[in-house]
C-alpha cells in the first residue's frame, strides 16, 4: 500500500500454522515472503466486498400539468427560492 510515495510498514504477528503455510507457499511459489502474504490477504479480502444489488426501476409516463416546459424547470426552482426568500 502506497502513502505519499512510501510503503506502509507494518509489524504483523502471525498464528505458526499460518506463517508456516505462507511460508511453504511461498518456497513452493518461489516469491518472496512478503508478496505471498499480500496476495494471500487480497484475494481473502475480495470476498468481503458486498455484491452490490443492480439498481431496478421502473419507469413511468410523467404529465406536467399545462404551461410548465420541461426545458425550463431549473428557471421555476430558481423562482420558488426568490420567493422563499422574500417572505
Amino acid at each position: 500500500m502506497k502513502h505519499h510515495d512510501a510503503y506502509m510498514r507494518t509489524t504483523l504477528t502471525l498464528e505458526d500454522d499460518v506463517a508456516e503455510q505462507l511460508a511453504q507457499l511461498a518456497k513452493k511459489t518461489e516469491q518472496p515472503f512478503k508478496v505471498v502474504v499480500n496476495e494471500t490477504l487480497r484475494r481473502g479480502l475480495a470476498g468481503l466486498v458486498p455484491a452490490m444489488t443492480p439498481f431496478d426501476y421502473q419507469p413511468h409516463a410523467g404529465s406536467l400539468l399545462p404551461g410548465i416546459d420541461d426545458r425550463r424547470l431549473n428557471e421555476l426552482a430558481w423562482q420558488a427560492d426568490e420567493e422563499r426568500h422574500k417572505r
